[in-house]
């Protein structure tokens, strides 16, 4: 799946898993453009979320209850039964839509992934955009077990450096958990930029064979 490189903010999320930084390589024949570092690291979302949570009555559900005990003994005072029927039907909905959310927060957090490449142009031309894969092999062996491909619309001038920048939820291989922190998941993967795709300012395009 190829996916355009965009800035992505997540608010709720934060690095929990050391970087992954692989080894510096020129990027094979593409003219001039070089790569100056990659690396990937393991973002986590809903880290917001209530570690204390538990089976006992939080403070939102204290307060739905005691505003829904409050809701029928002011239609039992002077009301009708079709009054108290209503509070009642009432009182169940919002203590329903109380225990959604506190269900909703006590799910698992999940993790999304960063991946970062640094490129140096080397070539006379400036850059406007750049194909670009990040492909994953099993540790000390030639064996590929993930690629991604990323589309990045930047400009790099000639003689300057970008890094470039992809949060997606796409694992870097199936063998790193999206539900779970493994701490050393990193250390069983070598990871390489291959550039598929430059396109420079003046309208031409240099593509891998």
């Amino acid at each position: 799946m190829k996916l355009l490189f965009a800035p992505l903010l997540f608010a709720a999320a934060t690095t929990v898993a050391a970087a992954a930084q692989d080894t510096p390589s020129a990027a094979a024949d593409a003219p001039g453009v070089v790569v100056v570092k990659s690396v990937w690291s393991k973002e986590r979302l809903n880290w917001e979320r209530d570690p204390f949570a538990g089976p006992l009555e939080n403070f939102d559900e204290m307060r739905a209850r005691a505003r829904n005990e409050k809701r029928i003994d002011d239609a039992k005072r002077g009301g009708s039964q079709s009054d108290i029927d209503k509070a009642t039907r009432e009182a169940r909905a919002d203590a329903a839509n109380v225990a959604a959310v506190r269900k909703e927060r006590q799910k698992p957090a999940r993790y999304v992934f960063m991946y970062k490449v640094s490129l140096r142009n080397g070539g006379a031309k400036p850059i406007r955009a750049i194909d670009w894969d990040y492909a994953f092999f099993e540790k000390g062996t030639a064996r590929e077990v993930g690629r991604l491909q990323f589309t990045s619309e930047e400009k790099i001038a000639p003689g300057k450096s970008k890094e470039l920048k992809v949060v997606a939820r796409q694992p870097p291989a199936q063998t790193v958990s999206v539900h779970a922190l493994g701490e050393r998941e990193h250390e069983a993967l070598d990871g390489r930029i291959e550039l598929v795709r430059v396109e420079y300012a003046d309208g031409s395009v240099w593509k891998r064979p």
